[in-house]
């Protein structure tokens, strides 16, 4: 007697033309993710290539670890920034807190105060400004732009005062003065601390609760608050993070030119910004890329350097980084809704 086993039915396959849509669909919503990112990552090599071609001295290798100690504080604040515009904020007070930090660091320096304590001390002035514009936006309900562009003004007015206008001259050798000129293997210090604190940034941002926080308070902040996230918290600690960012900036600025200048950090706000969302942040908050943020901040270095070696006036920099911006909040709003994805 022998017995048969009857094989279930397979399910039937779907049509290949369904196959390819999905795959299309895939493709479609990782291009309309990683396009700001793409698109920026090519205008920076077709900017190496055409400088490298037009001005002999780009690519040597002086020349470009000379970009990169000049593009460090602006990768450092760019990072913290990237945060706060992803929670849908912006910091407008950087540039101000550059001035500051960095006078009042020289000032302590030449009344003899210890390095390390005047250091820390401009650190903590830093955090200070931070969590004045996370407690009144956060805490308060006040719009970012508006507590940050008094804030610009309070600070800015602080460090003239502070300095009465005069530049304070760095001449003590202490360690700090290392910051903004020393080197590590010929690598310039600036350089290596930018490059720690964005992969940093890059880690908290992608691979951590608190990055998913504050692209959860960007997105909807509503339901974050419902599942017992603590949304006020997470905008205070990302202006106190982009406060103390600003303040090492104003660190490493002062002490590689020797000099702290109630004059420092003019327009610096409009250069981290501009990185930030060149790099594919969403200025709506919800959607932040802290490699797009790297690669904007290394495009800007490379067209103020560029157009340095080709004797085109500093003037026109500031030409050029304007124009970028409006760019890039055309792409951020304009290229983002082509691909499907809803502006908030």
């Amino acid at each position: 007697m022998s017995t048969s086993t009857t094989t279930p039915p397979r399910p039937p396959r779907p049509p290949s033309g369904r196959i390819l849509d999905t795959r299309s669909a895939r493709l479609r919503a990782q291009l309309a993710r990683h396009v700001q990112v793409i698109a920026i990552a090519a205008v920076l090599i077709a900017l190496l290539i055409f400088f490298s071609v037009t001005a002999d001295r780009f690519m040597t290798g002086g020349n470009l670890l000379n970009l990169l100690r000049q593009i460090a504080p602006t990768l450092i604040v760019a990072v913290a920034m990237t945060f706060v515009i992803t929670t849908a904020g912006i910091d407008l007070s950087v540039g101000s807190v550059v001035a500051l930090t960095g006078s009042l660091l020289a000032i302590l320096l030449a009344k003899g105060v210890d390095p390390t304590l005047a250091f820390l001390a401009v650190l903590a002035l830093g955090a200070v400004v931070g969590a004045v514009n996370g407690w009144f936006s956060s805490y308060q309900g006040l719009p970012s732009f508006i507590v940050t562009l008094a804030t610009l003004s309070i600070i800015r007015g602080t460090a003239l005062r502070a300095t009465e206008g005069y530049s304070t001259p760095i001449t003590t050798e202490a360690w700090v003065t290392e910051l903004g000129q020393g080197r590590v293997l010929g690598v310039p210090i600036p350089a290596i601390l930018a490059i720690v604190i964005a992969l940093a940034g890059w880690f908290v941002l992608t691979r951590t609760p608190f990055g998913q926080y504050v692209v959860g308070l960007g997105s909807n902040a509503e339901s974050l608050r419902r599942s017992g996230v603590d949304i006020r918290k997470v905008g205070l600690v990302v202006f106190v993070l982009t406060g103390v960012a600003a303040a090492l900036a104003g660190v490493l600025i002062a002490t590689r030119l020797a000099s702290g200048s109630s004059n420092a950090g003019v327009g610096f706000e409009l250069e981290v910004i501009t990185a930030v969302v060149l790099g594919g942040t969403s200025l709506f908050g919800g959607r932040g890329s802290m490699l797009g943020t790297i690669l904007g901040a290394l495009t800007l270095g490379v067209i103020a350097n560029g157009l340095v070696l080709l004797h085109v006036s500093p003037f026109y920099v500031q030409i050029v980084q304007g124009s970028i911006l409006l760019l890039a909040i055309f792409g951020n709003t304009k290229l983002w809704a082509k691909f499907g994805i809803a502006k908030k």
